[in-house]
């Protein structure tokens, strides 16, 4: 079997990035039919079926492993033509990055606000909870990822980057209405707290250290981590906020913290196995930053 086309593979990644076969022809600026024709073309040679066509088109397993190749094709050609001293602005590489909601709201952003200032580059991320972004590795999706799990993924290589606080905040005004005698057993069970999404786990774990089941508890979903603090510094519940949203808030006073011990989250950078020095270059920007920001 000969190899497989970078043209091929590339072709493959935008179905899936843009979403349809339609809209990978508009990004590759050719036409729907050549886009259907590399796919058709790939999947014969290769003897596997590559994508699945829906609202979004998704990768099978063998297509994530064809788009792996394709990202890590596009990254090398990049680090080669900066290594000769080639103009690469014609060529932007896309950088698919997997990062957890409160790390994007606190601290994530900046190093790469730095990075493209000094790169031609385009950061593409994917946001999910820190216990499910190493899942994006592994499936090809992304090239590193903000991530708690310590294990490296199969092909990748991980570093610590410091551990985000969390502390269980509410407003003065929620804190005299539900817990006019301290965060009890009787009160926490009657008062509505605030839930990320139905992956959330911490206000489960605070709960629970209480010696408290967070079953038959009145909660609200609020699913985007800027709105989540906005809830809970509306007093619409309780909640556990991150970093420098509990310390801000704490400041001005907008919420107070009802006690008990906050939940510690270690976090690691999980990054390709791949020689390349933008890859580098962004591990060592954000390492960084995690060392400057994070507990």
């Amino acid at each position: 079997m000969t190899g497989i086309s970078p043209e091929l593979a590339s072709t493959i990644a935008a179905i899936v990035d843009e979403g349809s076969l339609d809209a990978a022809a508009r990004a590759l600026h050719i036409t729907p039919s050549a886009v259907s024709q590399r796919l058709k073309s790939l999947e014969q040679q290769l003897g596997q079926v590559l994508i699945v066509r829906g609202r979004p088109a998704r990768a099978t397993a063998a297509g994530e492993s064809v788009i792996r190749m394709a990202r890590q094709i596009a990254l090398l050609e990049h680090d080669a033509l900066s290594a000769l001293g080639l103009d690469t602005a014609g060529g932007r590489v896309s950088i698919p990055l997997a990062v957890n909601a409160d790390s994007m709201a606190t601290w994530f952003l900046a190093p790469l606000a730095r990075l493209a200032e000094e790169h031609d580059i385009d950061f593409d991320l994917h946001r999910d909870d820190q216990t499910f972004t190493a899942r994006l590795l592994e499936s090809g999706e992304v090239m590193a990822a903000v991530t708690s799990e310590q294990s490296p993924v199969a092909g990748c290589t991980v570093a610590p980057l410091g551990v985000l606080r969390y502390e269980t905040m509410a407003t003065p005004a929620f804190v005299k209405r539900w817990f006019p005698d301290g965060a009890t057993e009787a009160a926490l069970q009657r008062a509505p707290f605030v839930d990320f999404d139905r992956r959330d786990t911490l206000q489960h774990s605070w709960l629970r250290s209480r010696g408290l089941d967070e079953q038959g508890i009145p909660r609200h979903y609020v699913p985007a981590s800027y709105d989540y603090a906005q809830a809970v510094l509306l007093g619409l519940g309780w909640g556990m906020l991150p970093g420098s949203q509990a310390t801000d808030a704490a400041a001005s006073g907008a919420a107070i913290p009802l006690g008990g011990d906050p939940i510690h989250v270690p976090l690691y950078w999980q990054q390709w196995n791949l020689r390349s020095s933008l890859l580098d270059a962004i591990a060592t920007e954000v390492i960084a930053e995690a060392a400057r920001v994070l507990n």
